[in-house]
């Protein structure tokens, strides 16, 4: 995926989130990451991307 691509993937997610409103945010968010994981279908590839994401939202406190 190129810069540009994971650019408008990343604004289309946002959109998205926003459309749906703050309530709902959370619930497609559970939703596309099971798409997601499903998608990776590889259970310790998908293990690292969500102690990827808990250590960034560590860092982030």
């Amino acid at each position: 995926m190129t810069d540009s691509e994971l650019d408008a993937v990343y604004t289309r997610l946002c959109k998205t989130m926003t459309e749906l409103g703050e309530a709902n945010a959370p619930l497609f968010l559970a939703r596309f990451a099971l798409l997601a994981v499903e998608r990776i279908g590889n259970a310790p590839t998908a293990l690292a991307l969500i102690e990827a994401a808990r250590e960034d939202m560590d860092a982030a406190r």
